[in-house]
C-alpha cells in the first residue's frame, strides 16, 4: 500500500464520514472472509460494509462525493472496469474505527487486521491494571497501531511510541491514532533496538506464520514462524527498565504437545533478569494453514499471551568460596 503524506488529512476525513455514518464491520480471518465473498449476493457491493468491510467492487452512484474524494485524494481508489474499488477497509473495535488494508491482503506491506486485533486488545488490557504507572509504552510490529491506541486510555500521561519496518503501516496507525485523538510518535524499524533508551512497557503482536510469499505481516520466520515473536521477546526484555514489562501476544506451532516459544523463552529469560508468565489464549487458531507443506508435522495453532517482567533489583550473585 502507497501512501504519503498528503493522504493524512483525506483519511481523517475518510474515517469521519464513516463515524458519522454509523458504519460498523468486524473483519472475519481471511479464510472466512474468501468464503463469504464467493457467495452470488456478494458480487457487487450494495452497502458501505460491502464497500469498505467486505472490499466489493461497487457503482460509483452507490457511494457520495465526500468518501468518494478522499479515496481518490489518499490514491486509494482502485478501477476495476466500470466499477471501483476502496483500497482500504474499515473495521471497529472497542467503538473505534481503524483503517486497515482492502482485501485480498496480498502485497507484502499490507497492513493485518482481523480476530489477532481483537484478541492481542483483550489480552494487553487485561494485563494493562497490574504494569503500575507507565512512562511510556512501546508498540513492535505496531501495524495498524490498534494496540497502543486501545492501550491509551488505562495509561494516562504515557508517552505512546510505534514502531514498524512498514511506512504505509505507519502513516495508517498515525491517522487511526489522530481520528481516536490519542498522540502518538512513529519509528521505522525493526524491533525495540530502534527506539533509544530504557523502556518500562512494550507489547507486541508479531507476525508468526510461516509465509513461502514473505509478506512482512505474516511471516515469523523458523521455529514454525516462532523466531520472530523470539527475538522481539529477547531485545525487549534486555531493554526493559527494572520492574518494566513486555506483554506478547502472538500464535505457537504446536508439535508432539510442545510449545517451542515458551521452552525457549524460559531458557533465556532468567540470564536476563526476567520471570515469565504465560498462557494460551485459544488453543486452536489458523486451522487452515495445517494443509500446507511447513506444518506437515504441526496438530494445531494456539494464540498464547506471555508476560516477561524484569526483576526491580538485580539477584545477587554467589560468592566464591
Amino acid at each position: 500500500m502507497q501512501l504519503s503524506d498528503e493522504s493524512e488529512p483525506a483519511l481523517l476525513r475518510l474515517l469521519a464520514w464513516l463515524d458519522r455514518q454509523g458504519y460498523d464491520f468486524v473483519t472475519p480471518t481471511p479464510a472466512t472472509h474468501a468464503r463469504v465473498t464467493a457467495r452470488a449476493d456478494k458480487a457487487e457491493a450494495r452497502s458501505l460494509r460491502d464497500i469498505f468491510g467486505w472490499s466489493l467492487p461497487f457503482a460509483p452512484e452507490l457511494l457520495p462525493s465526500t468518501p468518494t474524494e478522499a479515496l481518490e485524494q489518499a490514491g486509494l481508489l482502485r478501477r476495476a472496469g466500470k466499477l471501483l474499488r476502496s483500497g482500504v477497509r474499515a473495521s471497529r473495535l472497542g467503538g473505534r474505527l481503524f483503517l486497515h488494508s482492502a482485501y485480498p491482503t496480498e502485497q507484502k506491506d499490507a497492513i493485518f487486521f482481523g480476530p489477532d486485533s481483537f484478541r492481542f486488545v483483550d489480552f494487553i488490557r487485561s494485563e494493562l491494571p497490574r504494569a503500575g504507572r507507565v512512562r511510556r509504552l512501546v508498540d513492535i510490529g505496531a501495524g495498524s497501531g490498534v494496540g497502543a491506541i486501545m492501550a491509551a486510555p488505562l495509561l494516562p500521561g504515557a508517552r505512546l511510541t510505534l514502531v514498524d519496518l512498514n511506512a504505509a503501516a505507519l502513516r495508517l496507525a498515525v491517522v487511526n491514532a489522530r481520528h481516536a485523538g490519542v498522540a502518538v510518535e512513529a519509528i521505522e524499524g525493526k524491533s525495540v533496538d530502534d527506539v533509544s533508551g530504557l523502556v518500562d512497557l512494550v507489547i507486541a503482536n508479531p507476525p508468526y506464520v510461516m509465509d513461502g510469499e514473505g509478506r512482512s505481516y505474516r511471516d515469523g520466520g523458523d521455529m514454525h514462524g516462532a523466531r520472530l515473536s523470539l527475538d522481539w521477546t529477547l531485545a525487549a526484555a534486555r531493554r526493559l527498565e527494572p520492574g518494566g514489562r513486555m506483554l506478547l501476544y502472538t500464535g505457537v506451532a504446536i508439535v508432539d504437545g510442545r510449545d517451542a516459544l515458551c521452552e525457549a523463552l524460559e531458557r533465556a529469560l532468567p540470564d536476563l533478569g526476567c520471570g515469565l508468565r504465560y498462557r494460551e489464549i485459544d488453543p486452536d487458531i489458523f486451522g487452515e494453514e495445517l494443509e500446507k507443506p511447513p506444518y506437515a508435522d504441526v496438530e494445531r495453532i494456539a494464540a498464547v499471551g506471555a508476560v516477561v517482567e524484569k526483576a526491580r533489583v538485580a539477584p545477587r550473585r554467589a560468592r566464591p568460596l
